[in-house]
């Protein structure tokens, strides 16, 4: 046996325990629910009750206004997270890429949200949204605001209550992110352009902001993947509600089959959610190459 057909052996085994979990964990999982979404089936009849259903679970998407309602909401959280979040975690990563006092423990505050139990986040943002004694009203009728928003109470300002978590979730990691592209930017830039004259805007736009068009671009990709599958806030601050106004399509997906335990209408629902991550990735990169060119 020769070196390089031993070197592959080698390589191969490194592999194979990780293949076989993503075989076991994830692709044979995929195809099964790809399955399932063509079935009607509760799991807890066992599977030798699964009966073939057709397309009769994506046809009652057009039907099904809680599932309609649950894929506005949540195109209405990723289209109003993401850029503020992205907006937010770019300027304090250029402030805190600066000399400030404190940086490391600001970078750490800063990051604290990200590695949180989003469960125990959920239950002291409860707290802090609550419409009589919590902190944020009471301060908002400190300052003279005789009639605060009911935030998670009112259907009209739920589903923004649960952005603002989402916001102050995100934030953290797409700071850390920021501040590896721009300590890649050579100061060399930035001394070139001060001595033509610009003043620190100009220097944003025209230096700091192409310069990290790469990173903007994968940041921007992983918050609509991760606003896609927002669920730990809903289940825990909202449930859905009030009247369907929080609900979200992994939720929903949730719901429909754990406790109305349709699976193959969740199935379908799973995959309703993956074309549109798919669809949103895919235009992202287009648009992106195009403009690359």
């Amino acid at each position: 046996m020769n070196l390089q057909r031993k070197e592959n052996i080698a390589g191969y085994s490194f592999i194979f325990l990780n293949f076989m979990g993503y075989l076991a964990f994830k692709l044979i999982p995929l195809l099964f629910a790809l399955g399932l979404s063509f079935s009607d089936w509760n799991f807890v009849s066992g599977l030798k009750n699964i009966k073939f259903a057709g397309l009769s679970n994506y046809i009652k998407f057009f039907s099904d206004e809680v599932f309609i309602t649950s894929l506005i909401n949540t195109v209405i959280y990723g289209v109003i997270m993401v850029p503020i979040a992205i907006i937010l975690s770019l300027l304090f990563a250029v402030i805190l890429n600066e000399h400030v006092f404190g940086k490391g423990l600001l970078r750490l505050a800063f990051y604290l949200p990200n590695i949180s139990s989003m469960v125990a986040v959920s239950v002291v943002w409860m707290i802090l949204f609550l419409p009589s004694y919590g902190p944020i009203n009471q301060f908002l009728n400190a300052i003279g605001i005789a009639n605060p928003p009911r935030w998670l109470n009112a259907s009209s300002t739920s589903l923004f209550s649960i952005i603002i978590v989402g916001i102050w979730q995100r934030i953290g990691y797409n700071i850390i992110i920021f501040l590896a592209g721009l300590q890649g930017i050579s100061k060399s830039l930035y001394e070139s352009a001060e001595i033509d004259g610009a003043n620190g805007i100009q220097k944003f736009f025209y230096i700091t902001i192409p310069s990290l068009s790469n990173t903007m671009f994968l940041i921007t990709m992983l918050s609509f993947i991760s606003s896609f599958q927002v669920f730990t806030p809903v289940q825990v601050m909202t449930q859905g509600g009030p009247g369907n106004s929080t609900s979200v399509l992994v939720y929903y997906i949730y719901k429909t089959a754990f406790q109305y335990s349709d699976i193959g209408y969740a199935s379908a629902m799973s995959w309703v959610l993956f074309l549109l991550v798919f669809i949103f990735c895919a235009g992202r990169l287009i648009i992106s190459n195009k403009t690359k060119e």
